[in-house]
């Protein structure tokens, strides 16, 4: 197969073992990684599937075979039997590692300029075998795209990552690719006698800025409340938030006056401000509106003003239920005030990236994109615990299933960054490849506009699994 060029290579509809062949279109239902997506999912569909053809083909037999009399055909054969689960996991396993150098080399080429660091400990528990109880972290890096740079396992929250930082710093240096600017963590963002934590770590990097993640600072504020079922703790978790940010007067103006536009046309009448507030949703806050910190002096000053408000006969429901307790909340404010210099935007660099334009009651709006926090990670994580389909695998298809993930969804990030989505949804970048080349000499110019091919694989080993600070060697670590 390896003689054959990608031509007459894809022509071959199956991958082959040793009893039996798995159809090239089975294997794409399994590289999808969502929930409720197994292969034990995929093993009921396909014996449905096997049977009702089965079926089918017996009634077509006895039907012929009714209209001779007497009948002399023999009984019809029995349904073979499927390979069962394993086997279609030992298939998949044995696909990814036939792509395993175009799927590092898809990985490895991701770069960015805003870093974000966060952990998980979900996936981790999924772990099976040898491996299981080895791991208890997922710490993961991504850009300012959403897309993931590197993803390891570790025994304790930050401990052990030192060769993550040095391969992670090692991938830009061999590429040529300029440093990144910022990096967002939800810990170790300062130290009172030295360097931070994440400082040292990325220590080649002299010009990084380190910043803690403002949804973790406002939730650590959250431990300070008798109960967040309370009725005021909505309030103040706004009202924290505003404390911290600031809108752009411009992007305020011009949404404003975007739905004055859209009111006037439907010829309501006199238009209040109240009435255009009320029409402005949070996902247009989000998509038009740029914020950014108030500064330190006044970041300090409005949350001191605030929690002191809550802190009184304010802070109390009908009940005289507090909503802070005193003493928490003083001690919270007292530990996190150090970090109010933490969460402040870097000075003269852009947060936001232009995405399009947006035309609403006649008034050209912009459309961004934030690159600021860790939030994109934490909605990661949620996809990082579906792509090990059930409830546990063993070391070497954890990888496989993390390896194949991974490439699938920083493509789709990549795919959301350029130009919005696209209508060819394929990510086997070998065949795409050919498909340009041919293209460009066929032709003269590119199939699909939007491609882009990965970059070299940098040799860097990519999934890591740190067990008490050893590197555990599976069959498919690089």
């Amino acid at each position: 197969m390896r003689q054959l060029d990608m031509g007459h290579r894809s022509q071959f509809p199956a991958l082959l073992t040793y009893r039996y062949s798995c159809d090239n279109r089975v294997l794409r239902m399994m590289r999808e990684r969502t929930l409720g997506n197994s292969v034990t999912q995929l093993y009921k569909k396909l014996m449905e599937q096997h049977s009702e053809a089965w079926t089918q083909r017996v009634l077509q037999y006895l039907t012929r075979s009714s209209l001779v009399q007497p009948p002399v055909f023999a009984e019809p054969p029995l349904l073979p039997a499927l390979p069962k689960p394993k086997w279609l996991l030992a298939v998949y396993a044995r696909d990814v590692l036939g792509r395993l150098h175009e799927v590092k080399a898809k990985i490895t080429s991701v770069f960015g300029c805003v870093l974000k660091m966060d952990s998980t400990k979900k996936v981790t528990k999924k772990l099976a075998g040898a491996a299981s109880g080895t791991a208890a972290w997922c710490t993961n890096v991504g850009n300012e795209h959403g897309q993931v740079l590197v993803s390891v396992l570790t025994a304790a929250e930050g401990h052990g990552l030192d060769p993550m930082a040095a391969g992670l710093m090692k991938r830009y240096r061999e590429a040529g690719e300029e440093a990144p600017k910022v990096m967002y963590v939800d810990r170790d963002c300062c130290s009172q006698h030295s360097q931070s934590r994440v400082k040292t770590m990325f220590s080649e990097w002299d010009e990084l800025v380190v910043r803690l993640d403002i949804w973790h600072f406002m939730r650590r504020f959250a431990a300070g409340v008798t109960t967040e079922a309370h009725p005021l703790y909505g309030i103040f978790m706004a009202r924290l938030s505003m404390c911290i940010f600031q809108w752009d007067p411009e992007d305020v103006a011009a949404l404003r006056r975007a739905k004055e536009g859209e009111l006037a046309a439907k010829k309501t009448g006199h238009i209040s401000g109240r009435a255009v507030s009320a029409r402005i949703t949070r996902r247009e806050l989000a998509l038009h509106y740029r914020r950014r910190t108030r500064g330190l002096e006044e970041t300090t000053k409005t949350i001191g003003s605030l929690i002191d408000q809550f802190d009184s006969a304010d802070g109390k429901d009908t009940l005289g239920v507090p909503l802070l307790d005193h003493e928490r909340i003083q001690q919270i404010w007292k530990e996190q005030r150090k970090h109010v210099q933490c969460i402040q935007d870097p000075e003269n660099f852009p947060l936001y990236m232009k995405t399009g334009t947006l035309k609403k009651g006649g008034v050209e709006l912009c459309c961004y994109r934030c690159a600021r926090g860790s939030t994109s990670l934490e909605s990661f994580h949620l996809h990082l615990n579906r792509f090990i389909p059930g409830t546990s695998a063993s070391d070497a298809h954890f990888q496989a299933y993390l390896l194949e993930g991974l490439m699938r969804w920083n493509d789709d990030r990549m795919e959301d960054a350029i130009k919005g989505a696209s209508s060819i949804r394929s990510f086997g970048s070998a065949m795409r490849e050919a498909v340009d080349q041919l293209s460009r000499t066929v032709f003269g110019k590119p199939w699909d506009e939007r491609y882009r091919p990965p970059g070299a694989y940098t040799g860097k080993k990519f999934i890591h699994l740190f067990f008490c600070n050893i590197l555990l060697n599976c069959l498919f670590s690089l």
